[in-house]
This record gives structure tokens, sequence and C-alpha cells, in this order.
């Protein structure tokens, strides 16, 4: 599992994008965005600096 504390989701958009991003990455299981704590779980296999940059190019940041 990553944890992952991601800034600058602000509503329901925000989180289909940043589960969007995530799920296209090759061993990416599940991912939860909980927006009101601006914190990301993804389970599997998937390259945590992929996911990083993922979430980076759809434009969040990381905290």
């Amino acid at each position: 599992m990553l944890f992952l504390n991601v800034g600058g989701m602000t509503c329901g958009h925000c989180v289909k994008a940043v589960t969007k991003a995530v799920e296209a990455l090759p061993g990416v299981e599940r991912v939860e965005v909980d927006l009101a704590a601006g914190r990301v779980t993804v389970a599997g296999a998937g390259d945590p600096a992929l996911v990083r940059q993922a979430i980076e190019t759809a434009g969040y940041t990381l905290t």
C-alpha cells in the first residue's frame, strides 16, 4: 500500500481526475481518494515514482 498526501484537490472532479490518472498505471489494483483528508491510498504493485508523477501531471501537488 502506498499512502500519499495530495494538495490542490477541492471537489469531486479532482477526485475523479486523480483516480483516473493513477488507475491507468500498470500494477495498480485500487485507488481510494479521501478528499477531506487530502489523502490518496494506492493498492497493488504500481511503481511509487510513477504514481507520484501521474498525480503531479494531473495538476496536483504532493505534500
